[in-house]
């Protein structure tokens, strides 16, 4: 089965005409959870900038079913210097009442085959984990990246704090490609949806 079209859902490029849409998804995340770390959601203005910088350079896709976007991933570059270029940083949101669809792999999927095809080698994912249980963050970000082949490579203990709360950050890693003496340029702007 093609992997963009599960179950009628299509994986599609963000354009910033989707911006209030993905603000919609991940508002409730900065409001209600530790997820995102941020404290106010941002304006609509802002996304829109982020959208626009972001899709410039690496994927930013959607999941679409029956023209409504279920969800939305996106790499962005892990540090700014040179020779982190081959390793990018994953974020993904999926709409509260499409959870457990299958929508966070579908768009997994799409984005690491995305960032294979421009020569991307590494994928970073930075998971915010509640130190005891918690009404405001659970553990399945990190159960939902090892099912995606994503390990654990470290912990920062107790730093992030929101809702009065300290909270422990863990770094996954997935690699997907071959790392090799004398290395190909990431063709960052080139990337599609195949």
């Amino acid at each position: 089965m093609d992997m963009r079209e599960s179950k009628c859902m299509k994986i599609e490029r963000v354009t910033i005409e989707d911006a209030e849409e993905l603000l919609s998804i991940y508002a409730p995340y900065v409001r209600d959870t530790a997820i995102s770390f941020e404290y106010e959601v941002p304006a609509l203005s802002e996304f829109q900038e982020r959208i626009r910088n972001i899709s410039a350079v690496l994927p930013y896709i959607k999941a679409v079913e029956e023209d409504k976007i279920l969800g939305y991933a996106y790499a962005n570059k892990f540090k700014a210097r040179k020779a982190y270029d081959w390793s990018v940083e994953v974020t993904i949101y999926v709409r509260n009442d499409a959870r457990r669809l299958g929508v966070g792999k579908l768009l997994y999927h799409a984005l690491e085959n995305s960032l294979r095809r421009i020569g991307v080698l590494n994928m970073n994912a930075c998971i915010a984990v509640p130190r005891e249980e918690d009404e405001h963050l659970s553990n399945d970000s990190c159960y939902f990246h090892e099912k995606m082949g994503f390990h654990l490579v470290g912990t920062f203990h107790n730093s992030g704090y929101k809702f009065n709360t300290w909270y422990d950050m863990i770094w996954m890693e997935k690699m997907i490609g071959q790392h090799c003496r004398h290395q190909e340029d990431v063709r960052y702007g080139e990337w599609t949806i195949e």
